[in-house]
């Protein structure tokens, strides 16, 4: 039986070697969301010298524009977006020290080649669990770009979110080496 890999943010350099492609590891702490309309504002944001509404360094993004939450819960559904549409802004922001990104998908080789050099990770979460994934989150809060609705940065405190190493910090992609098993 496989050792559960429990990581807790901020993510440190040592989390990240022990982390291969493939590796089903379980998320706890503090991540934050943002999908493309809040990359676009953060790169914007740091192009005109302003500071970034968190601490990039260990921190981990989440791809994911959370529904509305019912009564008595912090948030609602939170699947992950598909990271491909943040790839354009992914270089700069892992640049900048954001090396932790959560989504679902293939990611491009110029995000592939930002992950290697700076020593990052690209996890993929389970696409339609939604509402699984929810579960594990236990306080959510709204810290910048309010105006986006559902897509501004939140601050989630999450519990044991599941996660695949889908890039691991050498550049080998779990998505390749599933498609190459399948071919066989």
């Amino acid at each position: 039986m496989e050792e559960r890999i429990e990581l807790t943010t901020p993510l440190t350099d040592k989390d990240v070697s022990k982390l291969k492609a493939g590796d089903m590891a379980y998320l706890s702490g503090v991540i934050y969301t943002a999908r493309d309309a809040a990359h676009q504002r953060l790169c914007d944001d740091l192009d005109a010298g302003k500071p970034m509404p968190f601490d990039f360094e260990g921190s981990v993004v989440y791809y994911a524009g959370p529904c509305p939450a019912k009564p008595g819960k912090p948030i609602g559904s939170v699947g992950p977006t598909t990271g491909g549409r943040m790839d354009k802004f992914s270089p700069q922001l892992i640049e900048e020290g954001l090396r932790f990104m959560v989504g679902k998908g293939l990611r491009d080789e110029n995000v592939i080649e930002s992950i290697v050099q700076h020593k990052g990770l690209y996890f993929a979460a389970i696409g339609g669990a939604a509402a699984l994934m929810a579960k594990c989150v236990q306080e959510a809060e709204v810290i910048a770009y309010d105006d986006l609705g559902p897509e501004a940065i939140r601050k989630l405190v999450v519990k044991d979110l599941p996660v695949i190493v889908a890039i691991d910090s050498l550049g080998e992609n779990y998505y390749e080496k599933g498609r190459a098993t399948y071919a066989k």
